[in-house]
């Protein structure tokens, strides 16, 4: 059972090309068609995609307990006024900022969650 769970584990980080390369020779030396590889195929490419994301969404999920706190950041965070950081805050769940880098997003959410914030990254 071991050996089938490395295996698998083998099998599910392999890059594209790595699935490329074993789709022919499932293909030539074991005369196994590459349809039969394309479970393999769609495998390797779902984990890249997961591995290639680089925007993010900060959304905040809801402000707390300290929620004067909270308006206060999402204020200077964002640079609206005083008036739509509340609305922001009062329509929790509701986008603080979208499209960022995922350096940049865990820092907002560092800031936001020490203000007493719940905050999602998507």
């Amino acid at each position: 059972m071991s050996d089938l769970k490395n295996l698998a584990e083998t099998l599910v980080n392999l890059t594209v090309k790595d699935v490329n390369e074993l789709a022919t020779i499932l293909k030539d030396e074991y005369g196994i068609e590459p349809a039969a590889a394309a479970v393999v195929v769609a495998a390797g490419g779902a984990g890249e995609a997961a591995e290639e994301k680089t925007e993010f969404d900060v959304i905040l999920k809801s402000a707390g307990a300290s929620k004067l706190a909270v308006v206060k950041l999402v204020k200077d965070l964002t640079g609206a006024g005083l008036k739509e950081a509340k609305d922001i805050v009062d329509g929790a769940p509701s986008p603080i900022k979208e499209g960022v880098s995922k350096d940049e997003a865990e820092a907002l959410k560092k800031q936001l969650e020490e203000a007493g914030a719940e905050v999602e990254l998507k």
